[in-house]
């Protein structure tokens, strides 16, 4: 479900493609304790991948919950799962947007790619969050 928009995605392809081709064949072990600021991006990127893994699992199983919510609703009252589609693809278009900016306060550094990349892993772990309850099921009196 993840979709970047212009910006973001040029800042982490860049970090991607210069962090992956310096490291391409070490482990995540290095992110114990970073050396360089390739090292530190490359983590960074590697932090955000695992958070948006987590993101798509909350994501599926929220929309899971939500469409059990519409089978059990009149047709005409239906419209959970829509909403929460509707809702995420804004929260990437903010997030996305919220974490490009948080670069600008490094802008055209070598931290960029980093500080965008810790953006969007810690903007990505609060969504999951909300998601997660989001498919708890509620508990009634």
């Amino acid at each position: 479900m993840t979709r970047f928009t212009g910006t973001t995605s040029f800042i982490l392809c860049l970090a991607l493609g210069f962090a992956g081709a310096a490291r391409a064949d070490e482990s995540d072990a290095a992110c114990d304790a970073p050396q360089t600021q390739v090292d530190m991006t490359l983590c960074a990127v590697q932090d955000w991948r695992a958070a948006d893994a987590e993101l798509n699992a909350a994501y599926a199983d929220a929309r899971t919950a939500l469409r059990e919510v519409d089978a059990g609703l009149p047709v005409t009252d239906r419209g959970a799962e829509a909403a929460l589609v509707d809702a995420q693809r804004a929260w990437i278009t903010m997030r996305d947007k919220g974490c490009a900016a948080e670069g600008y306060l490094v802008r055209g550094g070598s931290m960029e790619p980093m500080l965008v990349a810790g953006c969007m892993a810690r903007v990505t772990r609060a969504r999951t969050t909300d998601l997660t309850i989001l498919a708890t099921p509620m508990e009634g009196p």
